[in-house]
């Protein structure tokens, strides 16, 4: 997974410095479907887990985006990144690395659109967006845009994810020495049950959306099904205690329960459909894709992605405060 994550951090980094918050924060107001289209669409491909997308989040809805989009935003960024996109296709394949942004897609509309509906009051459509200054939106806008966006692809999101990357990692590594092959399929079978044991443990828990990758395939190749596998991948990273309490003291009541609602359910007929679609391919070949690149440039990738993922745990244990810069 080295070479397609090192490419993933690049991409985020890009994309940091290309999409702004002004930007998005311009698209996400008004009523209707659109704005919680635009919103899903822009959370899809941000590489924030549950936890860095609260910030943004709040800070969108004081800027003038509506409840629903707010929420359409929180449901689909979490659960994917382009980071996370491109370690899900060197781990589980082209299968699940579209359908993954595809439900993580479908998963905001469908929240923004309940919260549209049952949770819309008037102090929400008579509010005035809090006004924008450089300093809140822009950052620093003298920086060059190259270096800001290498830093953030290398240093910041590593940081960010470094230790749940490791961590997720050694867990995957356990999993696939001491639980025998099948366990998972004898022990919770092939069905509904699976996914539901799979949305109990992924709902209260914090995981990374790159960093359960491969946590998600050393459970596929000891016998869960790719469905269970999705409802954690979907439900881990797009839920955790801080992330609802949030929503819950900013948003509302209502728009909490409706959101961890939306991310059980979606979870849930997701991973129906994905082992409906996935019943005839043979799914632990698609573990392994055939493109895989040449054993040297995984070495070496491995080698940087080490790197990298050290220097940026060691620098935020050394300077705890760069987490918050």
């Amino acid at each position: 997974m080295s070479p397609y994550l090192l490419f993933g951090f690049l991409v985020a980094g890009i994309l940091s410095v290309l999409i702004s918050q002004r930007l998005v924060e311009r698209h996400l107001g008004g009523k209707g479907i659109w704005p919680l289209v635009k919103a899903s669409a822009f959370g899809v491909p941000l590489p924030l887990c549950s936890c860095g997308v609260i910030p943004v989040s709040v800070s969108l809805h004081k800027h003038g985006a509506s409840k629903g989009s707010t929420i359409s935003f929180l449901l689909s960024t979490p659960q994917t990144g382009m980071d996370s996109i491109f370690v899900t296709l060197s781990l589980l394949g082209p299968l699940f690395a579209i359908f993954r942004p595809l439900a993580a897609f479908a998963t905001g509309i469908v929240g923004g659109s309940l919260v549209n509906v049952f949770a819309r009051s008037s102090e929400d459509e008579n509010r005035v967006p809090q006004k924008r200054t450089d300093e809140c939106c822009d950052g620093d806008r003298n920086s060059h845009r190259l270096a800001r966006g290498l830093k953030y692809g290398f240093v910041t999101l590593p940081r960010d994810i470094g230790k749940a990357m490791l961590i997720g990692l050694v867990v995957a590594a356990v999993i696939s020495a001491l639980v025998p092959d099948g366990y998972f399929a004898e022990k919770l079978g092939t069905g509904i049950f699976a996914m539901v044991v799979m949305m109990f443990l992924g709902i209260p828990v914090y995981v990374c959306a790159t960093a359960s990758v491969p946590v998600a395939a050393a459970l596929i190749l000891k016998g869960l099904t790719p469905g269970a596998a999705l409802v954690f991948l979907m439900t881990g990273p797009a839920t955790n205690a801080a992330s609802f309490v949030t929503i819950w003291k900013v948003l509302g009541r209502t728009t909490a329960i409706i959101y961890l609602a939306t991310v059980a359910g979606c979870a849930f007929l997701s991973g129906i459909l994905l082992d409906y679609i996935a019943a005839g391919l043979d799914f632990e070949t698609a573990t392994r894709p055939a493109w895989m690149l040449p054993p040297a440039i995984k070495y070496v990738s491995a080698v940087v992605l080490l790197g990298v993922l050290f220097f940026a745990v060691f620098n935020k244990a050394k300077h705890p405060e760069a987490s918050h810069s």
